[in-house]
């Protein structure tokens, strides 16, 4: 089958296509024909050699979607031929409050993942495939997906009627927090320092858009006009500390990356406001599950743009460059 792998960490340049043996399954374990495929910033910073505990050569890819090519064993409600999108978080482990350190992963390093027309998952991540999605969309929320629904539903405990602050919108995970805030019946406020993903976002449903950029005192504005009950960030940084100054008396943030850098935060808005701050990564198979059943009711992914595997460096260049609105997908044939 053919693959994309990667063997030094010398950035996406160093991705190649090769040739590699169908991978066996065990009786625990299903084989997925991979149609599509999703990039996630992971996949960019495994190629950077950014990422803890790499091991090379790999075949990269958390997120995919495909048909059942064969089963270990028999799993009652799902059979070959069928479509299926695939949980990435191997292992989660038996507390659904938080990830086992010592022995859970993600798909994609150091298991060989979905960049490949084959990949063999354990059975128990093999999900049936929501009905109004095509491959394309269904490959695109595995990760992000799970991530945006524990930050904003498990941790963040949204609730209708309140407002939800989306710093740093247009990537696949903070995309997804709109929808699903919308979806839930909240407020959505979102901050980029691109006028035109914010435009994106207001026909996504955002209430209001602001540019950072252009306003940097939009935590000021925040905190005088509209009320933020939740925040969602991801960028950590100088975002996280205005985050603090424009979330309400008792509000909470949850933060589920970094991409900014390290925070030096404002002790007082902290305590004097009881700020809660909660951490968050990937999501547990509970969260999978009910993050599938939000795109069983009309909810589609943003699907940025489409690259087939053969151009996989242009797809990890569009990544890189940050200027997508949604997920980068590789259609897999």
């Amino acid at each position: 089958m053919r693959a994309l792998r990667l063997d030094q960490p010398t950035g996406p340049a160093g991705l190649r296509i090769a040739e590699v043996p169908v991978p066996e399954i065990r009786d625990d374990e299903a084989l997925i024909r991979v149609r599509a495929a999703a990039l996630n910033r992971r996949d960019l910073f495994i190629t950077q050699g950014l990422y803890a505990g790499i091991r090379l050569p790999v075949t990269l890819g958390s997120d995919g979607a495909g048909e059942i090519g064969a089963l270990g064993s028999v799993v009652a409600g799902l059979r070959a031929g069928d479509d299926v999108v695939i949980d990435p978080m191997l292992g989660w482990g038996e507390d659904p409050r938080v990830w086992d350190p010592a022995h859970s992963s993600i798909l994609g390093m150091p298991r060989d993942g979905t960049f490949a027309q084959y990949v063999a998952v354990p059975l128990e991540n093999v999900h049936r495939k929501p009905a109004g999605l095509s491959l394309e969309e269904a490959a695109a929320i595995p990760l992000a997906g799970s991530t945006a629904y524990r930050a904003l539903f498990t941790r963040g405990a949204v609730r209708p009627g309140e407002t939800v602050l989306i710093t740093g919108v247009g990537g696949g995970v903070q995309s997804l927090v709109l929808l699903f805030a919308k979806h839930a019946g909240a407020r959505a406020i979102v901050t980029s320092s691109s006028d035109q993903k914010l435009e994106r976002a207001r026909a996504l449903g955002a209430d209001l858009a602001i540019n950072y950029a252009t306003n940097p005192d939009w935590a000021k504005l925040l905190r005088s006009t509209s009320p933020v009950d939740l925040v969602v960030d991801s960028s950590g940084g100088d975002s996280l500390r205005r985050a603090i100054d424009a979330v309400r008396p008792g509000g909470r943030i949850v933060v589920y990356g970094g991409t900014n850098g390290d925070a030096t935060i404002k002790m007082f808005p902290l305590f004097w406001k009881h700020v809660t701050i909660l951490g968050t990564s990937m999501g547990s198979p509970r969260d999978f599950a009910a993050m599938l059943e939000l795109f069983e009711n009309g909810l589609h992914p943003v699907v940025d743009r489409v690259f087939e595997l053969a151009d996989a460096v242009a797809a990890f260049g569009r990544l890189d460059a940050k200027g997508q609105f949604g997920k980068i997908v590789l259609r897999v044939d």
